[in-house]
């Protein structure tokens, strides 16, 4: 998973660009961090690949706006943070700033979705301005919830996994892992949105004349 968790419902045609927007810059990060830059350099490599994320994820923003009409108010969160500490991990020569980034959005969701549910509001429906078709209040109020725990896990293991990993490892993990993760978690949640109301989309009916 990228921080911008692909959980809101999207036109079926945008499915495939929300997917490259939200996964292809850690990619980037990824793919320039293990080819593009010079070998035997560890930590030359992680600043080549910040640089490249940091790029990423303003070429992802633009192109959110231009085919999309909007940039979602995560994207603008997974940003700023972004580049507020890939500009660190550049400064001072140090990837831990990087690796620090995940930890400090999934807490900020995290903190925003408890803080909504203690107001008795599901703050994840206007965080990700979503619109699952017949989702009552109490369905968005759980998935809020199971969004907030996710998050609360995944800020946690960012931790131990900087603590205990070399970068390398961490990175590939961040990639594959949670992406996998996020997905796996989105799924599992659907069984308990379908009690509450929400209907997954029938092509064939929609299509039937």
């Amino acid at each position: 998973m990228t921080e911008n968790t692909a959980i809101e419902e999207i036109p079926k045609e945008h499915r495939g660009l929300n997917f490259a927007l939200d996964f292809g810059p850690l990619l980037i990060f990824f793919l320039v961090y293990k080819f593009g830059a010079p070998e035997g350099n560890p930590i030359t490599a992680a600043l080549y690949g910040t640089a490249a994320f940091m790029v990423a994820i303003v070429i992802a923003m633009i192109v959110s706006k231009w085919k999309l009409g909007k940039i979602s108010p995560m994207m603008w969160m997974s940003a700023v943070l972004i580049l507020g500490f890939g500009a660190l991990t550049l400064y001072f020569n140090d990837p831990r700033f990087i690796q620090h980034k995940p930890t400090i959005i999934y807490a900020a969701f995290a903190l925003i979705l408890f803080g909504g549910l203690l107001r008795g509001k599901a703050m994840l429906k206007y965080l990700l301005e979503a619109a699952f078709e017949g989702l009552s209040d109490e369905g968005w109020l759980k998935l809020s919830r199971n969004w907030a725990l996710f998050f609360t896990a995944m800020a946690i293991a960012n931790e131990l996994m900087v603590a205990l990993l070399s970068f390398d490892t961490w990175l590939t993990i961040k990639v594959w892992g949670v992406t996998a993760a996020s997905f796996i978690f989105a799924m599992a949640n659907i069984p308990m949105l379908m009690k509450h109301g929400f209907a997954i989309e029938d092509d064939t009916e929609k299509t039937a004349p």
